[in-house]
């Protein structure tokens, strides 16, 4: 024989919410929610615990609606022992309006007597009041007055904010919706079946407060007390990822991982669909069901559900390991990238290590040529003379290179770099551009060197010798190709330390752009491609930076990261791969880079409007077609591959976007 289910629903504010919530929260929000659920002749709710009385005879009046539920084959003996084990749980000190209240209670009844759920305008409510500034300002307060109750167990004050419209009728309709949703009624008169009530409280009158601390996270992090099939499908069907933890009342290593759950619920939770935390009691209602459908046969269990899904299961006492698949489990649900939840298998194959021009020269011949310039000189400038320079060079500095490039060093590394900014200045001040390039050389092989490259991390980038070098590939007039060429590769050679790449892209970002775009439009093909490595070194330097702080959950914007700058090379790289028709390790170079800065980028919305404007997905698969890159286009499958996952990935469709 089945009995028909009825939800009594109250507005707490009386009509107060529809009438003032648009001037309080600047949204529509029609009632303050307190629902009941009516069967075998009894009303039943939750506030000073659970309480039971006759239909519409509770402190909260007639109710507003009256919404027929379906039916229950549950008998009333039946309800009655579930209710007692309920009591356990909807105790009066776990009452908290927005997190564990009247809703949370009727909504698990009706699971357990219906298979289904309270209306979602019910249960969503303490959303839509959070999503408000006001409400978002009230959080401290309303946590507080549960949280920190006093003994008597009168409500605390509440201080909104003197910024908040009308702080003192605000506060005093939180207030009492607050005392009426906690009240056990009248007395026994009115037919409640429970714990004496606590008295009413009145509103105190309450002073504006100069400011408000920061929104307390527990009050969207509920945690869902289930005790039934139904209610914890419902949860799986309205959360993207679920942790559940499957516990019982003799289980003592439960109660030593419960408060860890508990502070990852209060921490971790999202609300309106995102992450939910469920607590199952094996011993209350139907949990042990639950837990016989999911094969739960230990306590502690923690299961983890994706989309409705279960991903992973833990067993036993592990705190560690549960803060972790939590973590794992909220990061593949919700990446902190939107191009995260992308498989872009060409672009991450791509090692980050940077692109090295490691090619030695024979540096007796280079030194020898440096040598003649140094003596073609006739009027030399400066405190150091020809002959200290040179000499300075052949017992120093070629020494030097010779061990660190040798195979089996013949002597250590230099202790001390400290003479070679005054050294190149006196070359730079005394030789012609076209003279420089093998002192350039010279730095470009010194850098490969680890301590030197460590040195020159330590000084000011900005006044040294590697800024000096950009100035005069960005003077007026033609720059001598081996100049140009050799100080692209130099640069380079400058990220294989980390520290000095950061310091080259913080202190030098405005020459280093120039020289980039610059020379990714010059005739020469070597040129076009030592600037395309150039350009990929610092791409994948910022890619490192993005994965590091996206795995830490950092949303901060980093020094380094610059939406101009990214926007200038983006266009100037685009430009590139348009205009380069001959050779492919070039455009491989420049798909690449474009795709490490787009992945991850900070600027996606601005970016992809940019991209649009450039048609950057028609210039990009251009070069797969004949003529786009020599004859047939590109050819090798990897760097196809490359080009069609940046194009149709991370590249708006200008046909689509219209």
């Amino acid at each position: 024989m089945s009995t028909p289910v009825q939800l009594y629903i109250y507005d707490l504010s009386n009509g107060l919410a529809g009438q003032l919530s648009l001037m309080l929260t600047g949204r529509q929000i029609d009632g303050i929610w307190h629902t009941s659920i009516v069967v075998f002749g009894k009303e039943i709710f939750y506030g000073q615990g659970i309480m039971i009385t006759q239909p519409g005879k509770s402190h909260h009046g007639s109710p507003l609606r009256i919404v027929d539920m379906g039916e229950t084959a549950i008998d009333e003996d039946t309800f009655n022992e579930y209710l007692s084990a309920m009591r356990e749980q909807y105790t009066a000190d776990k009452y908290h309006p927005l997190e564990f209240n009247c809703n949370s209670f009727t909504n698990d009844c009706m699971g357990f007597l219906t298979g289904g759920s309270i209306p979602p305008y019910v249960t969503s409510l303490p959303s839509d009041f959070l999503s408000t500034s006001f409400g978002q300002a009230l959080q401290p307060q309303i946590d507080a007055l549960f949280t920190g109750r006093p003994p008597s167990g009168a409500p605390a004050r509440i201080t909104p904010s003197a910024a908040t419209p009308d702080p003192a009728l605000a506060a005093s309709i939180l207030q009492s919706v607050t005392a009426q949703a906690t009240m056990g009624g009248p007395g026994p008169s009115n037919g409640i079946l429970s714990m004496p009530p606590a008295p009413p409280v009145a509103p105190a009158p309450v002073p504006p407060a100069p400011s408000l601390p920061a929104p307390d996270a527990s009050l969207v992090s509920p945690m869902h007390i289930t005790t039934n099939p139904a209610s914890f499908h419902n949860l799986l069907s309205s959360h993207r990822a679920v942790v559940a933890f499957f516990t019982s009342a003799t289980c003592a290593p439960c109660r030593m991982i419960e408060p860890v759950f508990g502070e990852l619920a209060k921490s971790k939770s999202k609300p309106d669909g995102g992450v939910g935390f469920a607590q199952i009691d094996l011993s209350v209602g139907l949990g042990g069901a639950l837990a016989a459908e999911y094969q739960v046969h230990v306590t502690p269990t923690f299961l983890f559900f994706l989309d409705g899904s279960k991903t992973h299961e833990l067993k036993g006492v592990n705190a560690p390991e549960l803060r972790t698949q939590v973590d794992l489990l909220i990061y593949e649900a919700f990446p902190p990238h939107a191009h995260m939840s992308l498989s872009l298998s060409a672009l991450e194959a791509i090692p980050l290590d940077p692109i090295l021009f490691s090619q030695i020269p024979n540096l007796d011949t280079m030194f020898t040529k440096l040598a003649g310039f140094i003596d073609g000189v006739t009027a030399w400038n400066g405190a150091v003379t020809q002959a200290q320079v040179k000499q300075t060079l052949t017992r120093t500095v070629l020494p030097f290179l010779k061990a660190s490039t040798a195979t089996s060093p013949a002597q250590p590394p230099m202790a001390s770099f400290d003479h070679w900014p005054t050294l190149t200045s006196s070359l730079i001040a005394n030789l012609q551009l076209s003279e420089l390039f093998p002192l350039v050389d010279i730095w470009r092989i010194a850098l490969l060197n680890a301590s030197f490259s460590a040195w020159n991390a330590t000084k000011k980038v900005q006044e040294g010798p590697l800024n000096r070098f950009m100035d005069k590939a960005l003077q007026a007039g033609d720059v001598p190709r081996n100049y140009l060429l050799t100080v692209l590769r130099m640069l380079a050679n400058a990220f294989s330390n980390q520290v000095l790449a950061r310091e080259v892209i913080l202190f030098t970002r405005e020459r280093v752009t120039k020289l980039l775009v610059d020379a990714l439009l010059h005739d020469d093909v070597t040129v076009k491609n030592a600037a395309a490595s150039l350009g990929f070194n610092i791409a994948a330097y910022l890619q490192k930076q993005r994965i590091d702080k996206v795995k830490a959950r950092d949303d901060s914007q980093s020094a380094e990261e610059n939406e101009e700058w990214e926007t200038e090379i983006i266009v100037a790289i685009l430009n590139a791969v348009e205009r380069e028709t001959n050779s492919e390790v070039t455009v491989h170079r420049l798909v690449a880079c474009l795709g490490l800065l787009l992945r991850l980028s900070p600027y996606t919305a601005q970016v992809t409007s940019l991209l649009e404007a450039l048609d950057a997905q028609r210039v990009l698969k251009g070069k797969l077609e004949k003529g786009g890159c020599r004859e047939g286009g590109v050819g090798k499958k990897d760097v196809r591959r490359l080009i069609l996952e940046v194009a149709d990935k991370l590249c708006p469709d200008m046909a689509m976007a219209m």
